[in-house]
């Protein structure tokens, strides 16, 4: 557009210049004419007007070819006047030229390559995610094979039990460890005596509060060195905690006592604790063993509401229930169940509700599920008919508390009514 645009302003000045100087020659002739005349008055014969205007036309034949010559010449001459233009112009029809190619190999690809594109990177990232799932397996499988190893050479420092039992306490529930303490629980020297003679170690489980070393670490302190019957966790305490706190509890235990039971039970449970361990008994040659009161309860979803799971959407429909589980207030795993806890505690996800998380870690193994009655016994009449019948209960407390209602102040009622004899864990044969 550029060049085409000034061409003709060129072509003009050329012919006004041309113009001009025909209009010059022609009034010098005109004077050298006159002049001439004059002279030929004083010399002779002057010089027609025909023969002028031949003269004049004769030039305007020649400016007319001169002028027709200079402005056919081929666009190359032309754009030879502006090098820098055309140069610009040609590199501009380049790119476009490039562009345009471009434009039409990425059209020329259909969706379905594209997408098979996306199919591949997507597929890509999959197996890259079941690969390093299977190295986590991997790494905690080997480290389990080494339990035993590290057990042997350390067997110095881990105390031989038979059970462990671990009573879960908050930091509020002072009240409930001395109901306890004065029932069913043996204190002072006869729990260190049972824990020697008979291998059976009791303690209260507990974690720290958010604050460190606080008023409420330092009461747990005070009533650890009157009572000596604490086990202390790595662990900030919390209700919605549980399922972190259990695994804890676990991997704690096992690395002080190398015992072949693992007992959890909340202290608002009544136990006996020779019931306990005569059942434990009849299981202690059976190498993964889960026992409790186990059950199904429905999976709930509503917001607000006790119990209430965040991911029941991985449990099916809605009105769908739990696989089968212990319930939370009393259950027991044997040795092998609790080294694979503490193993592979960092991928053992953790549902809202303790029972559900311990449930989800044994479901998938070969675990033998011990369904036992007696560790989810009513609380009077119930657990005293049975008592009477000379079958005692393992565990007393009332469904719709989750334990013992009122426990502080029942606790001793339903000792009295159903508790066993004080001889009857020291009778039993581990």
């Amino acid at each position: 557009m550029f060049i085409t645009g000034q061409a003709p302003t060129f072509k003009k000045a050329q012919e006004k210049k041309l113009v001009v100087g025909l209009w010059r020659s022609v009034v010098s002739y005109q004077r050298r004419w006159q002049l001439g005349n004059e002279y030929m008055k004083m010399r002779g014969k002057p010089i027609s007007g025909k023969a002028i205007i031949v003269l004049c036309f004769g030039c305007f034949v020649v400016g007319s070819l001169f002028t027709s010559r200079t402005w056919t010449q081929p666009s190359s001459t032309r754009n030879a006047h502006f090098p820098i233009i055309s140069n610009h112009v040609n590199r501009l029809e380049t790119v476009t030229h490039d562009c345009e190619h471009k434009r039409k190999l990425v059209e020329g690809k259909s969706a379905d390559d594209l997408m098979g594109q996306v199919t591949k990177t997507h597929q890509a990232i999959k197996s890259l995610d079941k690969t390093i799932s299977t190295l986590k397996m991997e790494l905690a499988t080997h480290r389990s094979g080494q339990v035993s190893l590290e057990r042997a050479s350390n067997n110095q420092t881990l105390h031989k039990a038979f059970v462990v039992v671990g009573i879960n306490t908050a930091f509020s529930s002072k009240k409930r460890r001395d109901s306890l303490r004065e029932t069913w629980m043996p204190r002072g020297s006869d729990l260190k005596k049972l824990e020697e003679e008979k291998g059976i170690v009791i303690r209260f489980v507990i974690g720290h509060s958010a604050t460190l070393g606080g008023v409420l670490d330092k009461a747990i302190d005070a009533e650890e060195k009157e009572h000596n019957d604490f086990l202390r966790l790595n662990h900030i305490e919390g209700y919605h905690q549980l399922s972190t706190k259990t695994r804890l509890y676990f991997s704690t235990a096992v690395s002080i006592w190398d015992a072949q039971f693992y007992v959890k039970v909340d202290d608002d449970v009544h136990l006996n604790l020779g019931m306990l361990v005569g059942t434990l008994v009849k299981y202690r040659s059976k190498p993964r063993i889960y026992i409790g009161c186990m059950k199904s309860g429905p999976v709930l979803s509503q917001k607000g509401v006790k119990y209430q799971e965040p991911e029941y959407w991985k449990f099916g429909e809605e009105g769908n229930k739990y696989f089968r589980h212990a319930t939370g207030q009393i259950y027991a795993i044997s040795k092998d169940l609790a080294e694979y806890i503490t193993v592979n505690s960092p991928i053992l996800h953790r549902y809202a509700n303790e029972d559900v998380s311990l449930g989800s870690w044994l479901i998938g193994l070969e675990v033998e599920h011990v369904d036992d009655r007696s560790m989810c016994c009513g609380t009077p009449p119930d657990c005293e008919w049975k008592a009477q019948a000379g079958n005692a209960c393992v565990a007393s407390f009332d469904w719709p508390c989750s334990g013992i209602c009122k426990s502080v102040e029942r606790m001793k009622v339903v000792h009295n009514s159903c508790g066993e004899a004080k001889e009857a864990v020291w009778n039993v044969d581990v």
